[in-house]
């Protein structure tokens, strides 16, 4: 493992967006540590996701913004509702004029693998160990231990489980944790630039609301392809999985009767992705001995307020923030970090869970009021509480 000098032993279990951002951020405070992936190249699944600016200024941070903006899109619209069955348009930020004069930065679009890409620039390639699979963790006291299926056995100074939904790190720290069927699953594909439709390649983050369905798009990868996540009722078949398909056909019938623009968006897609959404409360604790969790290990949220990367981003910079804080003792910086990082997350977490059934309420009195609500609303100034976090006043305010 590597070692700092005079520096604890990190290790870090995954090389997702969370497990790359803790080791950049970590090297930032100027600690070591070793990243396990088990998967044989950094790649990641999935498609699109957006930058707002609270993890815009922490890429920038750490020197990688230009090089993430290279392949993102800068976002002129945001949050754009519109009607199911026509189009209209019940509501939208102008992020062009707004966003960076609140909250000193853009809003990005992107495809993960770009911002993978631009995490891992911050890394040292020597610290990366790639197929690497954890077959256990186990604790020894206060001591955490990873065992490789190599036969390899690792005692760091400090483990961070970056592992993802289905963490191992977290079954060892909190033991087991039960997920609820939400009801919903959600379809993601990518349509190339040159079939979609003029409207879907503005520069607008646009979601479609109706009964018992929503549907966002925006552009991603430089402009050359649409991003496209829905979400309907799930089906017998659906698994929480991002590498589990379905068929344009399939994603057709749920959208059957919506406004004709949207279909010829869907109709342009190619295979889509389907997996279930797991309803997860929040965790009471995420910290043990010298373990902690961080992203979707430690709070797994729906994707409703497009903030899962952000907030793994933010973990990594709390977490590197807290242990320069308390060089000497790790265990003291493992618990301020989750004391600081649990409230924002649970609190995101449980308003994601409720715009999950305002999204989808069917036409009828509530869905008017809900309307005239949201046309009524700045949602880039009421969301101020998510945009304007700053890890570095966060940690000096809890000192």
């Amino acid at each position: 493992m590597t070692r700092t000098e005079d520096g604890p032993r990190i290790a870090i279990l995954g090389g997702g967006i969370g497990g790359l951002a803790a080791a950049a951020f970590l090297r930032e405070q100027g600690f070591g540590s070793d990243v396990y992936e088990q998967a044989a190249a950094l790649t990641e699944v999935g498609a699109g996701l957006v930058i707002a600016p609270n993890a815009a200024r922490l890429l920038r941070r750490l020197g990688v913004l230009d090089r993430f903006v290279g392949r993102a899109v800068r976002m002129e619209t945001g949050w754009e509702f519109r009607r199911w069955e026509n189009g209209a348009v019940l509501s939208a930020e102008n992020l062009a004029e707004a966003c960076v004069r609140l909250y000193g930065e853009h809003t990005y679009a992107a495809h993960r693998a770009d911002l993978l890409d631009a995490l891992r620039s911050a890394v040292p390639a020597h610290s990366v160990h790639l197929g690497r699979r954890c077959v256990a963790v186990d604790f020894e006291g206060d001591q955490a231990v990873l065992r490789f299926e190599d036969g390899e056995t690792v005692r760091p100074d400090i483990l961070i489980g970056a592992d993802g939904v289905h963490s191992r790190v977290r079954g060892a720290v909190v033991g087991p944790t039960h997920a609820r069927e939400s009801g919903i699953c959600a379809f993601r594909a990518l349509v190339p630039a040159d079939k979609a439709p003029d409207f879907a390649k503005r520069r607008a983050q646009t979601l479609w609301i109706g009964p018992e369905h929503h549907l966002v798009h925006y552009p991603v990868s430089g402009e050359e392809y649409v991003n496209l996540v829905a979400f309907a009722p799930a089906g017998a078949n659906s698994v929480e999985s991002w590498t589990a398909t379905a068929t344009v056909e399939a994603l057709l019938d749920e959208f059957a009767g919506w406004d004709p623009r949207l279909v010829e968006l869907i109709t342009a897609a190619d295979t889509p992705g389907r997996w279930a959404l797991l309803d997860r409360e929040p965790l009471g604790h995420w910290n043990r001995g010298n373990a902690t969790l961080l992203g979707d290990a430690a709070h797994p949220m729906f994707p409703f307020f497009a903030q899962g990367a952000a907030q793994a981003i933010e973990d990594g910079a709390v977490l590197a923030l807290c242990l320069a804080a308390h060089p000497d003792n790790p265990i003291a910086a493992l618990g301020r970090y989750e004391d600081l990082r649990r409230p924002r997350t649970a609190r995101l977490q449980e308003m994601s869970h409720g715009r999950s059934r305002i999204n989808h309420l069917p036409d009828g009195p509530e869905q008017q009021a809900r309307d005239l609500e949201y046309s009524q609303a700045d949602p880039l100034r009421a969301n101020g509480w998510i945009y304007e976090y700053d890890p570095e006043v966060a940690v000096s305010a809890s000192a």
